[in-house]
C-alpha cells in the first residue's frame, strides 16, 4: 500500500501547504491510481485534513516542528493511527518506510519514536484547553471565530454536535419525467427515501454513477437534500417565469424544471464563464430548457425589473454548512472572508429584489451556518425593503436535520 500512501502524502501537502482544494487534488491523484486504491486514498487524505489542527496540537508535545514533508507525514500518520481502523503496527511501519522512500532517512527514527509513543499514550494524550472555543476549535479543526459564533447561537453542546456531525452520504434524485420509484428500482445499490424531501434517495454505499447509462442519459443526478428543500421553498413554479441568479453548477435550476414538469420558464445566470459551461453541460444532460447567461447578479439591470414571478438567490457564501463533506473549507475562511462575502450578498439581494413582480417570491439561500450571512442578512434587507414580507425562514443543521447546513428565507413582494 506504499504507493497509495505516497500519493496521499503528496496530495495532503498540496492541500495544507499549497492551498489546493481537497476535491480537485484528490481527483487528480486518483486518476493515475488503481481503482481498488482510490477509497483508501480519499479516506486517508480527508481524515488527515479533518484532524490537522488536533494533530498539530498533539505533535507539538512530542517533537519540534518539522519541515513540510515530515510534518505532513506525521499529520497523516496521526490521523490514521487515532481515527482509522488500520492496526497501529501497520501505521508505524508503513510511515517509517514512506519516510525513507521520500528521502528523509534521517527523520525515520523520529517518525518511528513519535508514533509509537502516541500509540502507547493514546489514553493520556495532552489535554485540550478548558475554554470551549479553543477546545472545540482544536479538537475538530474549525476556525475559533466560527466555533465562538456557534456556541453563542446554539450553546456548547449543540455546537459540538454540529462540529462532530459525520458526512450525510450521497443523495440522488430522479429528473422528470423519470420517477423516484423508477430510479430506486434501477439503482445498483440499496437506497432509502430522504426524510425531508422524499424525492431524494440516500444511497447505502457509493458506486460509479458517472459511467451509469441512466446517469449519462439524464434520468437522475446527485443533489443534497438541503439543496432540494431550497427549490421547494419557491413553491409551485409551474408555468411561471423563474430566475436562478447564481445558478452554477445548475442543480437547483434543474430541480425546478423537474418539480414543474418542465413547464417553468427558467433563466439561469452565472458570473464565471467556465462555471456557466459546466452548467450548460448539466442542462444538456438533464434535458433542461433554460435561458443561460454570464451575468453579475450584484449589478442591477433595469431591463429585468419586475420581470419574474420568482427569483432564487443561491448566494456565494462561506460554505460552513458543508464542512463534513468539504473539509478544506475550514482552511481558507476567516472573519474577513465572511465580511467580504456579506457585502457581496447584500449587493445581490438589493439588485435581484427589483426583478420580482409584485406578489412574487424571493428566496435567499446559502450553504452555511452563519448569522451574519443568513438571519442578520435578511433582517437588514427587510429593514430597507418595506415592500417585502417574510413568509418562511429555516436553518438546517446536520446534527438535528441529518442534512448539510443549508439556510433559506422566503420573502413575498407586497
Amino acid at each position: 500500500m506504499l504507493n497509495v500512501r505516497r500519493a496521499a502524502l503528496e496530495t495532503l501537502i498540496r492541500i495544507l501547504e499549497d492551498g489546493a482544494y481537497t476535491n480537485l487534488a484528490l481527483k487528480e491523484a486518483a486518476a493515475s491510481m488503481p481503482e481498488k486504491d482510490v477509497p483508501f486514498l480519499y479516506a486517508l487524505v480527508n481524515e488527515a485534513v479533518l484532524r490537522c489542527s488536533y494533530a498539530d496540537y498533539v505533535l507539538a508535545h512530542y517533537c519540534r516542528r518539522q519541515k513540510r514533508a515530515v510534518r505532513n507525514l506525521l499529520r497523516m500518520s496521526f490521523a490514521e493511527l487515532m481515527f482509522m481502523n488500520t492496526p497501529a503496527h501497520a501505521v508505524v511501519n508503513e510511515s517509517v518506510k514512506l519516510c525513507r522512500e521520500i528521502g528523509k532517512e534521517d527523520s525515520s527514527r523520529l517518525v518511528n519514536a513519535v508514533l509509537r509513543r502516541i500509540d502507547r499514550e493514546r489514553g493520556t494524550l495532552p489535554p485540550l484547553p478548558e475554554e470551549p472555543e479553543k477546545r472545540l476549535a482544536i479538537r475538530y479543526g474549525f476556525p475559533e471565530f466560527l466555533v465562538s459564533e456557534w456556541i453563542s447561537s446554539f450553546g456548547a453542546a449543540e455546537a459540538e454536535a454540529i462540529l462532530a456531525a459525520p458526512p450525510v452520504g450521497t443523495v440522488v434524485r430522479a429528473q422528470y419525467p423519470y420517477t423516484t420509484e423508477q430510479l430506486r428500482a434501477a439503482l445498483p445499490v440499496a437506497s432509502v427515501p430522504c426524510r425531508l424531501d422524499p424525492n431524494g434517495l440516500l444511497l447505502s454505499e457509493g458506486f460509479d454513477f458517472q459511467n451509469d447509462p441512466l446517469f449519462a442519459d439524464g434520468r437522475y443526478t446527485v443533489q443534497s437534500e438541503g439543496a432540494m428543500l431550497i427549490c421547494r421553498a419557491l413553491g409551485d413554479v409551474g408555468g411561471k417565469s423563474v430566475l436562478d441568479a447564481c445558478a452554477a453548477p445548475g442543480g437547483k435550476t434543474a430541480y425546478l424544471a423537474s418539480l414543474s414538469g418542465n413547464t417553468a420558464k427558467l433563466t439561469a445566470w452565472e458570473l464565471h464563464p467556465h462555471r456557466k459551461d459546466l452548467m450548460d453541460a448539466a442542462f444538456r444532460r438533464l434535458h433542461v430548457n433554460a435561458t443561460t447567461a454570464c451575468r453579475d447578479a450584484s449589478v442591477f439591470d433595469p431591463a429585468c425589473a419586475d420581470a419574474f414571478d420568482a427569483v432564487l438567490i443561491d448566494a456565494p457564501c462561506s460554505g460552513f454548512g458543508l464542512l463534513a463533506d468539504k473539509p478544506d473549507v475550514r482552511l481558507h475562511k476567516s472573519k474577513e472572508t465572511v465580511e467580504a462575502l456579506a457585502e457581496t450578498q447584500r449587493a445581490i439581494l438589493s439588485a435581484c429584489a427589483q426583478y420580482v413582480r409584485k406578489g412574487g417570491v424571493l428566496v435567499y439561500a446559502t450553504c452555511t451556518i452563519s448569522k451574519r450571512e443568513n438571519e442578520a442578512q435578511i433582517r437588514t434587507f427587510l429593514d430597507v425593503h418595506p415592500d417585502y414580507a417574510p413568509e418562511e425562514e429555516r436553518q438546517l443543521l446536520p446534527s438535528r436535520d441529518g442534512t448539510d447546513g443549508f439556510y433559506y428565507a422566503r420573502l413575498r413582494r407586497l
